[in-house]
């Protein structure tokens, strides 16, 4: 017998819901979009009349439905942690939007409350489940570059509306927790899970209280260095670099393709360079199938456990780096 549809409700309207992710749970032939909640009914009406499902006003209400196998939680993500814990204690598996939990210290607890209720717990973070990058460490396994030495990745993008929610410290608004977390994210993918924060920087808006940018210099114990960027007062950038003993390999396009991207991948060798095009993706769709076979198949996914520990705690420690240094003009120094 063909298992029934898995029957999803969404806390909360954000625009990423609306954009990318409610478009890919109505496609998938295996997830049923069957509420949405919001604060305001009429919010909530004005998602089901696009995507399906019914309208209920307040998140507990969605929680305490019988007919919801799992959540999907786009809120701010200072409210992660309290909404994902409270999904958990109803028995919903819970897919939720970066970052799982601003600290390593509620990531872990969330985790941990999971896997005692034996419930699905994923973090959609979706450049993860694009093919792209593991055709890269597919070539870098095989040699294209040689010893890895050193890797780069920037994500940016222009200011955004004054009252956008990333300007919103009482949400956990700011660039290190919406943004960094990508360039941080790629680190652990290439270097590993033992990397040192060696210096950090953030330039802090001190009227809106939330920081617009950084970077961070990072090491792994056998001396490969990451430099990451970050920001939302930039021109769009995205993208990562892999430099190694006898070449480079870049790509340019890393974390927001849209699906019909045709993903470019450049090798540069001494006295060679090799454009490399691969088909088109949609890395929404991929993080809902990962979601459904972590819990069908119980199939692992790379969205959870010790990776999205790692993730939280290099957070943590960039954030405290860049703030124990003393500020100047509003911009906190590299240096340690």
């Amino acid at each position: 017998m063909t298992a029934h549809p898995l029957r999803m409700g969404v806390i909360g309207c954000a625009a990423i819901a609306a954009r990318r992710m409610l478009p890919a749970l109505v496609a998938h032939p295996a997830t049923e979009v069957a509420a949405i909640a919001s604060r305001q009914e009429a919010k909530a009406r004005s998602f089901t009349d696009r995507f399906g499902g019914e309208p209920v006003e307040g998140y507990d209400r969605l929680l305490e439905r019988p007919d919801i196998d799992a959540v999907y939680v786009p809120l701010p993500a200072l409210l992660h942690a309290e909404w994902i814990e409270r999904a958990l204690q109803a028995g919903k598996h819970v897919l939720s939007e970066k970052p799982l939990a601003t600290t390593r210290k509620d990531a872990e607890e969330l985790l941990t409350l999971a896997a005692a209720r034996d419930l699905v717990l994923l973090e959609s973070f979706m450049f993860l489940t694009h093919s792209q990058h593991a055709f890269v460490q597919r070539k870098v396994a095989e040699g294209a570059i040689g010893d890895l030495r050193h890797l780069t990745a920037e994500f940016a993008f222009p200011a955004k509306a004054a009252d956008d929610i990333r300007y919103r410290p009482d949400v956990g608004g700011g660039a290190l927790t919406d943004i960094g977390v990508y360039p941080i994210r790629t680190a652990l993918m290439y270097l590993g899970g033992e990397l040192d924060v060696l210096g950090a920087w953030l330039h802090v808006d001190e009227d809106r209280g939330v920081d617009l940018g950084g970077s961070a210099l990072l090491g792994s114990p056998d001396g490969v260095a990451a430099h990451l960027t970050f920001g939302m007062e930039h021109s769009y950038r995205s993208q990562y670099a892999l430099w190694g003993s006898h070449g480079r390999i870049s790509v340019r396009w890393a974390y927001t393709p849209p699906p019909t991207h045709s993903p470019l991948i450049r090798i540069e060798q001494q006295d060679h360079v090799e454009d490399i095009t691969l088909p088109p993706e949609d890395q929404f769709a991929n993080v809902v199938a990962a979601f459904v076979a972590r819990i069908r198949q119980g199939t692992p996914s790379g969205l959870e456990g010790e990776s999205v520990l790692a993730q939280a705690a290099l957070v943590d420690d960039v954030r405290a780096r860049a703030l124990a240094v003393p500020r100047s003009g509003g911009a906190r120094s590299l240096l340690p």
